[in-house]
């Protein structure tokens, strides 16, 4: 991708910088996105999981705990995971659920637990150069037959600073080679938020079925 080339960083760097973005900011962001509607990405999610539920959820990026509230309220095992200790800590205060302080660069997932893992908003931060080995990763946490869930921020293929945060903004067709490639097979994609033209749609949906043994 674009910024890869223009801009090469040591993970930790990424890792460090964006995190402490994120912890600068934890109150604020809490605020600003605790009523955000994202119905839309749980029915997605929910609705290709073969098996019955309850299930056993991973929240990749669970922020302050939005969502971990909701999956838990709902019956399912929810578990989250997040870069930031200032959102793990308030993460578990919401949710009373269990979250993993884990770097996305660096992680340390059990092989074969969940049914579902639930991406939003944070794949994004991970370099172009870095998501294949992250999904391979994310790919082997699921259960057999498990689906991934991810929306990012879309582009032009382009990635880089904006900030202090890091992000890579991908197509959607670089987006599904990549997934495609790491393992997974396609169930749909749509934009958001809904009802928009596409050009006020700066969203990328995408769920995916780890495929294979």
């Amino acid at each position: 991708m674009e910024g890869d080339r223009q801009d090469p960083k040591p993970r930790q760097d990424v890792s460090a910088r964006t995190i402490a973005h994120y912890e600068a900011n934890a109150a604020s962001f809490w605020l600003g996105t605790k009523d955000h509607e994202v119905t839309q990405n749980y029915a997605a999610m929910f609705g290709a999981i073969a098996t019955p539920p309850p299930w056993r959820i991973l929240d990749f990026g669970c922020g302050p705990g939005r969502d971990l509230v909701r999956f838990r309220a709902l019956g399912h095992e929810a578990v989250g995971l997040e870069g930031s200790p200032a959102f793990c800590a308030m993460a578990r205060q919401v949710s009373g659920c269990e979250v993993l302080e884990q770097d996305f660069l660096a992680l340390a997932l059990t092989p074969d637990r969940f049914d579902g893992v639930f991406a939003n908003a944070s794949l994004f931060h991970v370099p172009g150069r870095e998501l294949p080995r992250v999904l391979r990763e994310i790919r082997c946490s699921l259960k057999s037959g498990g689906v991934l869930f991810a929306s990012n921020p879309r582009g032009h293929d382009e990635e880089g600073w904006r900030g202090e945060r890091y992000g890579s903004y991908w197509s959607l067709e670089s987006w599904s080679a990549t997934v495609t490639a790491a393992g997974f097979e396609a169930l749909g994609h749509y934009y958001r938020p809904e009802g928009k033209p596409r050009e006020e749609q700066p969203w990328l949906a995408s769920v995916w079925r780890r495929s294979g043994a």
